[in-house]
């Protein structure tokens, strides 16, 4: 269904790492589902892979800085995995991009966070 959000948490290959994969965008009306999945990851590391997201809006990027700042706070790392053009260009736009550290492929954020 289109506008819909799914996160699914997925095994890491790291018994010290989360990662949540996302299909759908994540917007206003879906940003809960998100927030919900990552109060629920509580692994010193945190992936977001967002391969399976098609867009972002405003509200997208609060979240993901929410997840940062809570991520900070807790001494947890934090990896954004899989950007298209759209969302690395909304994160640019609004200088994001300089908060989060971003890999093309969930094991290459595996290996970096290990």
């Amino acid at each position: 269904m289109e506008g819909k959000l799914i996160v699914e948490r997925k095994e890491s290959s790291r018994s010290n790492q989360n990662v949540l994969s996302l299909r759908g965008p994540v917007t206003l009306e879906t940003v809960a589902v998100f927030q919900d999945a990552v109060r629920a990851a509580s692994a010193p590391a945190l992936i977001l892979d967002l391969s399976e997201v098609p867009y972002v809006d405003s509200s997208a990027l609060g979240a993901f800085v929410q997840a940062y700042v809570s991520c900070q706070k807790s001494n947890r790392k934090l990896a954004l995995v899989g950007l298209n053009h759209r969302v690395r260009g909304l994160l640019q736009i609004s200088s994001l991009d300089l908060l989060f550290v971003t890999f093309p492929t969930v094991a290459e954020a595996e290996q970096a966070l290990a």
